[in-house]
C-alpha cells in the first residue's frame, strides 16, 4: 500500500524560497479565477514557493476566485484553500506541503465547505464564486449549507466583499444587486419591506444565522454582516412559517461575521451627502490551540443630514461574535445592540380617489413636517451549538431572542389632485416587542446500496409578545398642505386614541412551532438528486385590542406543508432542476357581519418551478420559470371567505462571475405576469396585483483598470417597470431607470492597506416613484435623490 501511495503525483512548481520570512513577506500576486489545481500552480510560480501535494486532493475541488494584490504566502494560501478542506505546513527548507485538515500536527487549520449547516455561522460557509461578489451556495433552511448546483431551488448569496464595494449601509442597499428583489417603506414608518417574486417580505421575517425572530426589526445595518442570502420562492418547508406570515415569494437570511484565521483590524470613515458622517471598527482574532477560539467585534456610528432636504438620520451599532471550533464540537454566540433615529423622514404618499398617479416631486424635496420622528432600538442575541455524533451524523441546537422598542410620530400625505393638494395625517404609536426562537435537530448521510441519503430532522419554534398603543388623526382632523410646495403646520390633534401612550399594554402574541423531516436521495453517483420532505406546523395567535384591552377571538391551527424537488446533472457544469413547494400564512379572522369571528385555516400558497443552472468556473448563471398561487380573503354579501387568489408567473435570469480577468459581472432580469381571480363580485378579476412590476433588469460591473494598479471602476443600472397602486388598475406608476457609478483605489501606506471608495447613486438625479405597496391601501414610496458616498478603510 505504501509503495502505491508513493506513485501519487507530487507537484513541484517553483524554486525554493528563502527561509525565515517565507510566510510573512508580501508578494505581488495575480492569480486568475480557475480550478484549484491551476491556481496553486500559478500561485507557487508567482510567490516563488516549492509546493508539494497529492494531485488527488485537488481533483474534484471547486473553482476558486481570483487572487490579485499584495499578500504574504500565508494569506495567499489561506484565500486559495478556503473551503477546500486542505491545510498547509511549512518545512525547514521552505517547502510548503498540502494535506487534508486535521492530518498534520500543528497545521494551520483553514475553512472547509460541507453540505451541513455549521454552528458558528462563519466557518464552513460555501466558497466564494469567481469575482467574490456572490457565493457558490447558501443556507437552505433546515437542509443547511448547500452548493447551488445541488439543490432544486433558486437562491443567491451576497458576500461581505460586495457589501464593502457598494458601501452598503443597510440590507436594502445590498439587495439592490438582485433583479428579483425590490424595496419599499413599511406602513407609516421607515421599515424596509422587500418584494420578492411579487410578494412582500417584512423586515420582521428576516432570519439571522437561520433563526427567525432575532434580528432588529425595521432597518438592518450591515457592518456585522458576512453574507446576505436570498431564497426565492415559497419556503414554508425549508424555514417554517415566518413570525408575521410574510415572505410567500421568498426568504432572506443574514449571516454574521466571525473571526477568521487571519486577524482582522480595520477602521472605516465614511461620508454621505449632504452632511452624514460616520465610522466603524471591525476587529477579529483567533487564539488558543489550533485557533479554536475566536472573537469578532463590530462598532459603528453615523449621524447627519441625508441627501433629502431637512432629513436627519442617526445610527449606532455594537456587535460581538464569539465562537469555538473543536474537533467535534462547535459553539458560537452573537450579541448586538442597534439604534436608529430619523428626524423629518420623508413619508409615503396616499392617492385615494385619483384617476392616476401624480408626477413625482423633485428628488430632494421633503414633504415631512419638522415634528415627525422615528426611533428604533433593538437588543438581540443568539447561541449556536453543533456536535458531530459520528463521521456522518451531526446534532445541532440554536436559540436566541431580542427586545425591540419602537417609538415615533409619523405623518403621511393624502394627495387629492394632480396639483399636489393634500392633507396631513398623523400617527403616534409606541411599541415594544419581545421575541424568542429556538431550533434543534440532527442531520446526516447514509447509503442503501447504490442510493445515497441526506437525512434531516428538525424542531423549531418562535414566540412573540408585543405591547402597543396609538394616537391617530383621521380625515376630519387632517390639515391641508401640498405635495409640490409643502409648508410647515402645527402638529394636528388626534381624533382617536387607543391604549395608554405612556405605558402600552399587551396587545398581541404569536406562537409558531413545527417539526420537519426530509431526505435527499442520490442516484447514479449523485448526478440525480431527489428531495422529499414534510413540515407539520402549528400556529397560535392572540390579541387584546388597545382600545378595549379585552381579549379578541383567538386562533390556533395546524397544517402540513410538503416539498418535492429534483436535480439532474448531465454534465459537471449543467444542472436541471424542478420543485413543487408551498408557502404559509396565518389565516385571518372574519370581520364581516355575516360570519364575524370565523377563523380561517392557514393560507397555503402553492409554487411550481423549473430551470437550469450553469457553472463554467469563472462564469455562472441560472434561468428559471415559476408560478405561485396565493389565496385571498374576499367579502361578498357580508360573508367573508377565502375564495380569491393572486397568481404570479415569472421568468428569472441571473448571471455572475469574472468572465475576463479583472472584469466582474452581476446581472439579471425578471419578467412577471400577475392576475387576480375570484375578487368580490368579479369586479377586478383579471387585473394585475398591486406593487408588482412586469419587468426588473439589473446590470452591475466592476472593472480593474489595466495599467493602473489598484484602481477599479464600477457601475450599476436598475430598470424597473411600472406598478399598479390600486386593484382596479387605474393608478400606475411610470417605469424608471437608475444609474449608480463608483470607483475604488487600493494602496499600501506604511505597510498598511488603504482602500478609498467613492460612489454616486442615482447619477442623473431622477425623480421617480420607487414602489407602490403590495398591501395596506397602496401607498407610494419616492426614490432617493443623487447621493454621494465616500469612504476610507485602513487595515492596521
Amino acid at each position: 500500500m505504501r509503495s502505491q501511495r508513493t506513485l501519487l503525483r507530487q507537484a513541484l512548481v517553483a524554486i525554493p524560497l528563502a527561509l525565515g520570512s517565507a510566510l510573512v513577506s508580501a508578494v505581488e500576486l495575480d492569480v486568475p479565477a480557475q480550478s484549484l489545481d491551476a491556481a496553486l500552480t500559478d500561485f507557487a510560480e508567482q510567490a516563488n514557493v516549492r509546493l508539494l501535494y497529492d494531485a488527488a486532493l485537488t481533483r474534484n475541488s471547486a473553482a476558486v476566485p481570483a487572487l490579485k494584490g499584495d499578500y504574504s504566502v500565508a494569506e495567499g494560501l489561506q484565500r486559495l484553500l478556503r473551503g477546500s478542506g486542505l491545510t498547509y505546513r511549512m518545512g525547514a527548507d521552505g517547502t510548503v506541503t498540502l494535506e487534508p485538515v486535521g492530518a498534520l500536527q500543528g497545521a494551520v487549520e483553514l475553512d472547509t465547505t460541507t453540505v451541513s449547516s455549521q454552528a458558528d455561522g462563519r466557518r464552513d460557509l460555501p466558497l466564494e464564486y469567481a469575482g467574490g461578489q456572490v457565493a457558490r451556495g447558501a443556507r437552505m433552511g433546515m437542509l443547511g449549507n448547500q452548493d447551488m448546483q445541488d439543490v432544486p431551488f433558486s437562491a443567491a448569496s451576497y458576500t461581505s466583499e460586495l457589501i464593502a464595494e457598494r458601501q452598503a449601509q443597510t440590507l436594502g442597499e445590498v439587495l439592490l444587486s438582485d433583479p428579483a428583489v425590490r424595496q419599499s417603506y413599511g406602513f407609516g414608518n421607515f421599515s424596509q419591506v422587500f418584494v420578492i417574486r411579487g410578494f412582500s417580505l417584512a423586515s420582521d421575517d428576516i432570519a439571522f444565522n437561520g433563526l427567525y425572530g432575532v434580528l432588529p426589526r425595521q432597518i438592518i445595518g450591515t457592518e456585522s454582516v458576512e453574507r446576505v442570502e436570498v431564497f426565492k420562492g415559497a419556503s414554508a418547508f425549508l424555514t417554517g412559517v415566518s413570525p408575521t406570515g410574510t415572505g410567500v415569494g421568498g426568504a432572506i437570511n443574514v449571516v454574521s461575521k466571525k473571526a477568521e484565521d487571519t486577524p482582522t483590524r480595520s477602521l472605516t470613515l465614511d461620508y454621505g451627502s449632504d452632511e452624514r458622517v460616520g465610522g466603524s471598527f471591525d476587529i477579529g482574532q483567533r487564539f488558543g490551540e489550533d485557533n479554536r477560539f475566536g472573537v469578532r467585534v463590530n462598532l459603528a456610528k453615523r449621524d447627519g443630514e441625508t441627501a433629502i432636504d431637512d432629513e436627519d438620520s442617526e445610527y449606532s451599532l455594537v456587535a460581538l461574535g464569539l465562537d469555538y471550533r473543536g474537533e467535534r464540537l462547535r459553539l458560537s454566540t452573537d450579541f448586538g445592540y442597534q439604534k436608529q433615529r430619523i428626524d423629518g423622514g420623508r413619508p409615503v404618499i396616499y392617492i385615494p380617489g385619483l384617476a392616476g398617479v401624480p408626477k413625482a416631486p423633485s428628488s430632494t424635496k421633503n414633504y415631512a413636517q419638522s415634528w415627525t420622528w422615528s426611533q428604533l432600538e433593538d437588543t438581540y442575541g443568539m447561541f449556536n451549538a453543533e456536535y458531530d455524533l459520528s463521521e456522518n451524523w451531526t446534532a445541532f441546537l440554536a436559540a436566541g431572542g431580542k427586545y425591540s422598542r419602537e417609538n415615533g410620530v409619523y405623518s403621511s400625505l393624502y394627495v387629492s389632485n394632480f396639483n399636489g393638494a393634500a392633507t396631513v395625517g398623523r400617527l403616534y404609536t409606541p411599541r415594544d416587542e419581545e421575541s424568542r426562537s429556538a431550533t434543534a435537530g440532527v442531520r446526516g448521510t447514509l447509503s442503501t446500496g447504490p442510493v445515497s441519503h441526506q437525512l434531516n430532522l428538525a424542531l423549531s419554534g418562535n414566540w412573540r409578545e408585543f405591547r402597543s398603543a396609538n394616537e391617530f388623526t383621521g380625515p376630519a382632523g387632517r390639515p391641508g398642505n401640498n405635495l409640490y410646495d409643502p409648508f410647515p403646520i402645527n402638529e394636528p390633534n388626534p381624533t382617536s386614541i387607543s391604549g395608554d401612550m405612556h405605558d402600552p399594554r399587551k396587545t398581541g402574541s404569536t406562537q409558531a412551532r413545527s417539526i420537519a423531516v426530509s431526505d435527499t436521495l442520490g442516484f447514479f453517483d449523485d448526478r440525480v438528486l431527489l428531495t422529499l420532505g414534510l413540515r407539520r406546523q402549528n400556529i397560535v395567535t392572540d390579541s387584546w385590542p388597545a382600545a378595549t384591552g379585552l381579549r379578541a377571538p383567538g386562533y390556533a391551527e395546524s397544517i402540513t406543508t410538503p416539498v418535492y424537488g429534483l436535480v439532474i446533472k448531465p454534465t459537471e457544469y449543467l444542472s436541471l432542476y424542478a420543485n413543487r413547494m408551498e408557502g404559509l400564512q396565518p389565516g385571518q379572522v372574519s370581520t364581516a357581519s355575516g360570519n364575524r369571528g370565523e377563523i380561517f385555516p392557514p393560507y397555503r400558497s402553492k409554487q411550481i418551478e423549473a430551470g437550469i443552472k450553469l457553472d463554467w468556473g469563472t462564469v455562472g448563471g441560472s434561468l428559471g420559470v415559476y408560478r405561485i398561487e396565493q389565496p385571498q380573503l374576499v367579502t361578498q354579501n357580508n360573508i367573508a371567505s377565502v375564495d380569491g387568489e393572486q397568481r404570479n408567473r415569472g421568468v428569472e435570469l441571473n448571471l455572475f462571475g469574472e468572465p475576463v480577468d479583472g472584469l466582474r459581472l452581476l446581472a439579471g432580469a425578471t419578467l412577471m405576469d400577475t392576475e387576480l381571480r375570484g375578487t368580490a363580485g368579479g369586479t377586478n378579476d383579471g387585473n394585475s396585483a398591486t406593487g408588482v412590476s412586469e419587468f426588473q433588469y439589473n446590470l452591475g460591473a466592476d472593472w480593474e483598470v489595466p495599467g493602473l494598479r489598484g484602481l477599479s471602476l464600477n457601475a450599476l443600472m436598475l430598470r424597473t417597470g411600472g406598478q399598479f397602486v390600486d386593484v382596479a388598475n387605474r393608478q400606475e406608476t411610470p417605469a424608471w431607470t437608475r444609474f449608480d457609478i463608483g470607483t475604488r483605489y487600493t494602496m499600501d501606506l506604511d505597510d498598511k492597506r488603504v482602500v478609498l471608495r467613492a460612489a454616486l447613486e442615482n447619477l442623473t438625479d431622477k425623480d421617480y416613484w420607487a414602489s407602490a405597496a403590495t398591501s395596506n391601501g397602496g401607498y407610494l414610496t419616492q426614490g432617493a435623490p443623487r447621493t454621494l458616498k465616500v469612504s476610507a478603510t485602513v487595515d492596521f
